[in-house]
């Protein structure tokens, strides 16, 4: 079906309501918006289904939002479990509670059993929600930290974890096999609380996930030896205002200092363009008030709370952004040292990454007889590691990260998790405190010790039916025609992760890999869940100037080539 039939479908069918066609209606003279808003339908990425809020097959509404939820249901009831039921949570922006009321009436139509949070929670706390629950999936309405026009709608599974293969594809094919809005069976006048298999969930289930955070404290007794430690955090206007203060309140932290303009919930972010803590701008409100109560550590989460960033003091009134990488690499190494030095590092311990990730922390896992298990970008690939291995395979998970600024350890939430992230931060900063130090001295040291690493990230936004287009064209090109050498540095081996095969079992992902000369490497991929060609790079030299400088070097010529 072509845009403009199904444009028009909208516009005329029964279904839909007066708001959506009055939408439709002003957009009547622009045929390049209808295109985009029809052209076809939104797909599960690496973060599920998320797009620009408005009316269209390519958009964020309650329809379809409805037809995901139905389709999910079908789902879940071919496979035929006793009382099956689903777990929805939401974050704070726009439409985000009505979107997950949507899914709830969707489902309860179905004869399916729903818990959904009496208010906004952290992605995370979904994913334990779904374990603790023993619930067959779990929906969480996010659109993480991309600009206030989007939402989205995330799905995981009993495990707890995100979907992967082959229940992703199977699912995907039942939401493909609707093709009739009309035909999607809501409730029909009754309220969710009309229904004898809806539950509202709340205070009870957070005690048992605050408590569970709080367990994996490694050295609490830091926290009350050093109670001068000043820690600034912002939530970004969503959802980790109330779990991250309150955990950290009970773990001991006395100075702990809220962005006041950026602490209430707010869909439309406007204290910053966007409400990502990977952006340094995200940091300007915090920033002046660490300077002002010379706070020793910043902390920012986004929107589901399930990402958190991390400037530190590196001088007097000098603050230091770490990179994912770097946050990463230090708290591999205070949770790796703490457990050994505790004897609770197994031998069977296994730590997880992503292919884009930097390898200073896989050296540093080697250093403790860790092994490190590398997957696909997306942390329900980790996640999925940590079942396979750590469930199934009987071995010790002890942390994961990805370099977009996700962190997971323990093991009863299955996706990256700032909450937990945010008191082991905060507990370092404490214990290196305790012995005279920043963590950007910690940081510095490990390089000493590890070697200096560098790693960058280039997004090249692409918007559009054309943009999807140039950056199909640009991935063809590398994968036809890869380069020989680089801005003066030899490729010795590229991997197309569609066709590779590799120590570890990985699914076939549209990612472009090269290997170069002194194990540096680049990585190219399209992101799943916004309209960007991303481009990862990894570097290390004999100082950190020299790696800086080397990474700037290879950037540069990475984007002489694509002509960007």
């Amino acid at each position: 079906m072509d845009y403009r039939r199904r444009y028009e479908e909208w516009l005329n069918g029964e279904y839909f309501d007066e708001a959506t066609k009055k939408e439709l209606r002003d957009i009547i003279n622009d045929e390049k918006e209808i295109e985009d808003r029809f052209y076809k339908d939104l797909h599960f990425g690496t973060g599920g289904l998320r797009g620009i809020i408005g009316a269209g097959t390519n958009r964020m509404n309650k329809y379809t939002v409805a037809k995901a939820t139905k389709g999910l249901a079908n789902y879940i009831l071919k496979q035929e479990e006793n009382e099956p039921s689903v777990v929805i949570a939401h974050d704070s922006r726009h439409f985000s509670r009505e979107f997950a009321r949507e899914a709830a009436a969707v489902l309860l139509s179905s004869g399916i059993k729903v818990y959904l949070f009496e208010d906004l929670r952290p992605t995370p706390e979904l994913s334990f929600a779904v374990r603790e629950t023993k619930s067959t999936a779990g929906i969480v309405i996010t659109a993480s930290h991309n600009p206030p026009e989007y939402n989205g709608y995330k799905v995981y599974w009993k495990d707890g974890g995100q979907i992967v293969s082959p229940v992703a594809e199977e699912l995907m094919d039942e939401i493909n096999s609707i093709s009739d809005f009309s035909g999607i069976q809501c409730l029909d006048g009754c309220s969710l609380e009309d229904f004898h298999n809806f539950h509202m969930i709340g205070e009870e289930l957070d005690r048992k996930y605050f408590d569970k955070v709080k367990s994996l404290s490694l050295n609490p007794e830091v926290i009350k030896e050093v109670k001068d430690i000043a820690i600034v955090y912002t939530p970004l206007h969503g959802s980790g205002n109330m779990p991250v203060r309150r955990v950290l309140k009970e773990m001991g932290f006395e100075n702990v200092h809220v962005v006041p303009e950026q602490e209430k919930p707010d869909g439309s972010f406007p204290t910053v363009e966007y409400p990502n803590p990977e952006e340094e701008e995200s940091f300007n409100l915090a920033l002046k008030l660490a300077k002002k109560v010379d706070a020793d550590l910043i902390l920012a989460t986004d929107p589901d709370c399930d990402r958190v960033g991390v400037m530190v003091k590196k001088a007097e009134d000098e603050y230091y952004k770490l990179s994912g990488n770097q946050t990463g690499v230090l708290l591999a190494h205070y949770i790796f040292s703490s457990l050994k030095k505790k004897g609770m590092l197994k031998k069977d311990s296994f730590f997880v990454d992503t292919i884009v990730t930097g390898r200073m922390t896989e050296k540093i896992a080697s250093s403790y007889g860790i092994e490190t298990i590398s997957t696909l970008t997306g942390f329900k690939y980790i996640a999925q590691q940590i079942k396979e291995l750590g469930d199934k395979g009987g071995r010790s998970f002890v942390f994961g990260y990805e370099e977009s600024y996700g962190y997971l350890t323990g093991n009863f939430v299955r996706d990256k998790d700032a909450v937990i992230a945010s008191m082991l931060i905060s507990e370092m900063a404490a214990f290196y405190k305790k012995q005279g130090m920043t963590l950007y001295d910690a940081l510095m040291k490990l390089y000493e010790e590890y070697g200096y690493h560098r790693e960058e990230l280039l997004s090249i936004v692409l918007k559009g039916k054309e943009g999807a287009m140039a950056i199909t064209n640009m991935m063809d090109v590398m994968r036809n025609n890869p380069p020989k050498s680089i801005a003066g540095m030899k490729v010795c081996e590229m991997r197309d992760y569609l066709t590779y095969e590799g120590p570890v079992k990985l699914p076939k992902d549209n990612v472009l890999y090269f290997v170069l000369e002194g194990n540096d490497w680049f990585a190219m991929r399209p992101s799943g869940t916004e309209p960007k060609l991303k481009i990862y790079i990894g570097v290390s030299d004999l100082s950190l100037k020299a790696a800086e400088d080397k990474a700037k070097m290879l950037m540069a010529g990475i984007k002489s080539m694509l002509g960007y």
